[in-house]
């Protein structure tokens, strides 16, 4: 543990590390063996998350996380398969993928670290942005108002969708573990502190 932790590549504090660790945590109480899981990571602030892992994995291209997760699945229907993304990669750059991923409803685990805003290129407003935030696209405050994720997949008939936040380890742990074992399209919002970008 000791040995991943000083070699992280965030910013000081970021509450990603916390993420990684209930994820790494849920595949060994569920006893999923890293030959029997791949994590797929799109682009953004979450993008290492797979090299933080150990198992199978790939880095995508910005918004193509979920596509290439479901390629995964259709060809090796053993694995347990995990997305995990930003708001801006999986809300924003490609929504549409979002959306008929929880309408094909194939048993993978899409985990959204949630920290409303495009903290990778330094902190610009995203799809779930507040409305009253001030951020670098938006220095008076952001007038959009912004995307329900749990609200929009269970629209578009997901059949788990849940949100917790990165400062409740044992919630976020237990839920993505019940993610896990939920054997169709499952999305955990993970709503994240951003201690570089996030000032509200």
């Amino acid at each position: 543990m000791r040995k991943w932790l000083t070699n992280i590549q965030w910013c000081p504090w970021c509450w990603d590390t916390l993420i990684i660790w209930a994820i790494k945590k849920a595949f060994e109480e569920l006893s999923i063996e890293s030959y029997n899981r791949v994590i797929v990571s799109g682009i953004g602030c979450s993008w290492k998350a797979s090299q933080y892992i150990d198992g199978y994995a790939a880095e995508t291209l910005h918004g193509r996380t979920l596509p290439f997760a479901t390629w995964i699945k259709m060809v090796k229907p053993e694995l347990t398969v995990m997305a995990v993304g930003g708001d801006g990669d999986g809300y924003g750059i490609w929504m549409g993928h979002f959306i008929h991923s929880c309408k094909r409803n194939l048993d993978i685990t899409y985990i959204v670290f949630d920290n409303e805003n495009y903290a990778l290129t330094t902190g610009q407003s995203s799809p779930t942005t507040p409305v009253w935030a001030k951020t670098k696209t938006t220095p008076e405050w952001n007038l959009v108002t912004p995307f329900n994720p749990i609200k929009l997949a269970k629209t578009s008939w997901c059949s788990f969708a849940k949100e917790v936040d990165s400062s409740k380890f044992i919630e976020m742990k237990e839920t993505i573990k019940d993610a896990i074992n939920h054997k169709w399209f499952s999305l955990v919002n993970i709503i994240q502190a951003c201690p570089s970008f996030k000032r509200w």
